[in-house]
């Protein structure tokens, strides 16, 4: 029997439980997903305006972390990890509450970098068929940053995480030095060799549903334009009544929008792969290599 194993995502926007296992399909390993769970916890929504989590935020993330612990205790699991990415990287009181997370659920949280949380994110990528000689690229998009990596002969030869995110954004907390940066990195570091783009986070996966792409089609720079045509009016209310979206991506699909056409345009890219992969499958798939 293959081993489970719980990946615990604490992102700016939503945390998530992924339980999975590693499967194969036509000889080709792949993240097996048992269980997901995601719940909108937004700990951005408060370390983008006040740099703190408040007590009332870190009693729902105490609680939320009761669930998802619960939840583990169910599926049997052999190891559990959980990584925390931009809001708890940014919270002046990260550490604090993540010692009260783990002397009420046990649960040892970590605080990832970027770099970290790319290795994760990417490290499945070696599980998609992908040529090796391909030039390739990665966009992941979150509530507090967005990260690019650059792969190269099966190598990464640049990356880089910026302090764009949709949350962040709704604070408006991302100005216009902010998107030049982007913009100049994207221009040094992407030769005018052409570079196969993916693009990972749950926004993306979720605009790629809403267009009604086939499973392996990329999205197209066209139909993400008309797309940000039809949501960018609406309320948020609308928005959920017409596209049937949950409160906490009605709003931040928009901007998440906003910075996929900005990093297409720069890349002169008309098409992104979603291949629907994410920081929890990262973190099964390195558990699994560690063989813990």
């Amino acid at each position: 029997m293959p081993k489970k194993y719980a990946a615990i995502d604490i992102g700016s926007n939503a945390a998530r439980l992924l339980i999975g296992e590693i499967a194969k399909e036509n000889g080709h390993p792949y993240v097996k997903k048992i269980s997901y769970t995601r719940l909108p916890l937004r700990l951005g929504g408060e370390v983008f305006d006040s740099g703190e989590i408040s007590v009332k935020k870190a009693e729902d993330f105490i609680k939320t972390m009761k669930a998802f612990s619960l939840i583990a205790d169910i599926f049997d699991v052999s190891a559990i990890r959980a990584c925390a990415t931009s809001a708890m990287r940014d919270a002046k009181n990260g550490t604090e509450v993540i010692q009260q997370i783990k002397r009420n659920t046990g649960i040892e949280i970590e605080i990832i970098s970027g770099d970290e949380e790319a290795r994760l994110i990417f490290g499945t990528f070696a599980l998609l068929d992908i040529e090796r000689s391909e030039s390739y690229l990665v966009i992941d998009v979150g509530g507090g940053s967005t990260e690019i990596n650059v792969f190269e002969h099966g190598k990464r030869v640049a990356a880089k995480s910026f302090d764009i995110g949709t949350v962040r954004m709704l604070k408006d907390k991302v100005d216009k030095k902010d998107w030049r940066e982007l913009k100049d990195w994207i221009k040094q570091h992407v030769e005018d060799n052409p570079h196969a783009v993916y693009a990972t986070g749950g926004n993306i996966n979720k605009i790629h549903k809403i267009l009604g792409f086939k499973e392996k089609a990329p999205v197209t720079l066209r139909a993400m334009n008309q797309l940000y045509k039809e949501l960018e009016p609406l309320s948020v209310g609308q928005r959920m009544d017409l596209f049937q979206l949950k409160p906490d991506r009605a709003d931040v699909i928009v901007p998440a929008l906003e910075i996929f056409r900005v990093c297409m345009t720069a890349l002169k890219c008309k098409e992104m792969y979603v291949p629907k992969i994410g920081l929890s499958d990262g973190i099964v798939y390195d558990l699994h290599k560690k063989k813990v």
